[in-house]
C-alpha cells in the first residue's frame, strides 16, 4: 500500500515519509490541511454575514461645499451608468456584487461536496475551486478604485471618504480569499474515491 504524501504547510515540501516532521524546516507534516472544513465554514459564514452590510451601507461618501452624498455599491453602479460610463459600471457591478456572491455560492458547493452532504462532478468542482482561487485577487478592485479617488481628490471643494460599506466589503473579500486558501481541494478527490 502506498504511503500518502504529506505536504509541509510552511515550506511546501512534499514528502512520502512516515516522519511526522518536515525534513527541511522541521514543521509538522499533515496528509490533509488540519480542520480544513471547519475553518473554511467559519470564514465563509463570516463573509456571508458581512456581504449584506457591504451592499447596504455606503461604500463612498462625497462632500462638496459642506454637502454630503453617500453611495452604496448599487447606487454607484447606477450613477456610473447614468453618467454614460456603462463599461466602468459593468466592471464595478461584476467585481463588487457578482464575484463575491459567486465565490460565496461556489465555496458553499465545495464544502457541501467535501462533507458528503451533496454530490457533484468532482472534476468540475476542482475547476470551480481553481477559478475561485484565481478570481480572488481581482476582488479588491472597488477598494482600489476608492483609495485612488481619495488620494486624487483631496481638494478644499471636494472630499471623498470611504464609508462603512467599504470596510465590510474589504472584509468579505479577505474572508472569501482566506476561505478558498484554507479549503483543501484534495478532500473533493477523497470523497470521489470513497464513492468508487
Amino acid at each position: 500500500m502506498n504511503k500518502p504524501a504529506r505536504i509541509c504547510s510552511t515550506c511546501h515540501l512534499t514528502s512520502i515519509t512516515s516522519n511526522a516532521f518536515c525534513p527541511r524546516c522541521r514543521q509538522k507534516l499533515y496528509v490533509r490541511k488540519p480542520d480544513s472544513l471547519k475553518r473554511t465554514l467559519a470564514l465563509l459564514l463570516s463573509a456571508t454575514l458581512l456581504y449584506i452590510p457591504a451592499n447596504v451601507l455606503p461604500i463612498m461618501i462625497i462632500e462638496k461645499m459642506g454637502q454630503g452624498k453617500s453611495d452604496t455599491i448599487m447606487t454607484g453602479v447606477i450613477a456610473l451608468a447614468g453618467s454614460g460610463m456603462v463599461p466602468i459600471a459593468i466592471v464595478v457591478f461584476v467585481a463588487s456584487i457578482v464575484v463575491p456572491l459567486f465565490k460565496i455560492i461556489g465555496i458553499t458547493l465545495l464544502l457541501l461536496h467535501a462533507s458528503g452532504l451533496w454530490h457533484g462532478n468532482t472534476l468540475r468542482l476542482q475547476k470551480l475551486y481553481r477559478f475561485i482561487d484565481w478570481v480572488g485577487r481581482w476582488s479588491m478592485l472597488d477598494i482600489f478604485m476608492i483609495s485612488v479617488l481619495i488620494s486624487l481628490v483631496q481638494f478644499r471643494i471636494l472630499s471623498i471618504y470611504a464609508g462603512q460599506g467599504a470596510t465590510a466589503f474589504a472584509a468579505v473579500v479577505v474572508l472569501t480569499m482566506l476561505a478558498s486558501h484554507t479549503f483543501d481541494s484534495r478532500l473533493l478527490w477523497d470523497r470521489w474515491q470513497a464513492h468508487e
